[in-house]
């Protein structure tokens, strides 16, 4: 994982990258992958990987959706049953132009999620084929603007949040992980990776024992949890404060939603250079594809169905959280 996240980095780190060259990558991965193919252990399904990019345009400019669905053997894509695991990569930009030189933090988000992509279409071309489909998305903006928050200053988008829900959400996604930098806060003082308890439908409910497992298992240490409040599930624009947009996803669908924070030990500006931790990237991608690897054949389960409905039943429905309530998104 760690290979593919340094060239991410490496093609995100440039004044005018664009959508279309980590799509080029992308498919230069599953080319190579493909041309030294060792053998198929999962099965070929009949659908092949897609990689999309959509141009969109803003009130403070543009940025180019990438999308990469991944087919597995037993998914939707190829007439099965297995479930559909979305993987996210928030940001508001990977780059500050003019006003910062380089890759932002805020970047990390989007790195992980295009270095989720290609290892998994490593793994699809090499013949090691997952059984469920995997939808991967994020954004590539060289040039996003930034503005102020406490306690440090964020990154901006040229987009509005739901212009990145539009894009990013699939309605095929049966669990969706929200992968974005986190480390403009005092309520997590831990460098590496931490884990949001699983929202859906307006419910904040309990953290995931099998995604703590699944944690736990890619770091080699206790698992660290993102505390998250009812401000933060709800969209933004309200007028409330939001920790960032890293659960804003669980506006715009009624699957099962988690946050994967990428944190430091003291508060770190999402528009600041030089702050990207190539390892703890690494962690996140390895997270999201062993998440895909276990989600997919039914092992790992993001929230209890039966609790969540004794939940609904018991004290009614709650997706009004979800409503925009004269927000932007």
């Amino acid at each position: 994982m760690l290979k593919h996240v340094l060239e991410v980095i490496e093609l995100l780190d440039r004044p005018r990258t664009s959508g279309a060259l980590l799509a080029d990558h992308l498919r230069s991965v599953l080319e190579t992958a493909a041309e030294t193919a060792d053998g198929v252990s999962g099965g070929t399904p009949a659908a092949k990987p897609e990689i999309t990019v959509t141009r969109v345009e803003g009130a403070q400019g543009g940025t180019d959706f990438v999308k990469v669905v991944v087919p597995g053997s037993r998914g939707k894509l190829a007439g099965g049953d297995a479930p559909t695991l979305g993987i996210l990569g928030r940001l508001g930009g990977v780059g500050a132009r003019p006003e910062r030189v380089g890759i932002v933090s805020d970047a990390d988000g989007a790195v992980a999620a295009l270095s989720a992509a290609a290892k998994l279409l490593d793994m699809y071309g090499r013949g090691d084929v997952l059984e469920g489909d995997v939808v991967l998305s994020t954004h590539v903006c060289p040039d996003a603007p930034t503005r102020p928050h406490d306690p440090v200053p964020f990154m901006d988008s040229p987009v509005s949040i739901l212009d990145c829900n539009r894009e990013e959400i699939d309605p095929a996604m049966d669990a969706v992980v929200s992968i974005d930098t986190t480390k403009g806060n005092r309520l997590l003082n831990h460098r590496g990776i931490a884990l949001s308890p699983t929202v859906k439908e307006g419910w904040i409910l309990r953290v995931s024992d099998d995604l703590l497992g699944v944690l736990e298992t890619v770091t080699g240490e206790a698992a660290h949890v993102l505390p998250i409040t009812t401000q933060d599930i709800t969209p933004y624009g309200n007028g409330v404060h939001h920790i960032n947009s890293i659960m804003q996803p669980c506006v715009a669908t009624d699957a099962p939603v988690v946050g994967l924070a990428l944190t430091t030990g003291s508060a770190v500006a999402g528009c600041a250079t030089g702050a990207s931790h190539e390892t703890d990237i690494a962690a996140a991608g390895r997270f999201a594809t062993e998440t895909a690897k276990e989600f997919g054949r039914g092992v790992v389960r993001f929230h209890d169905a039966d609790e969540f409905a004794r939940l609904v039943g018991l004290y009614g429905d709650m997706t009004r959280l979800q409503s925009s309530a004269g927000a932007e998104g």
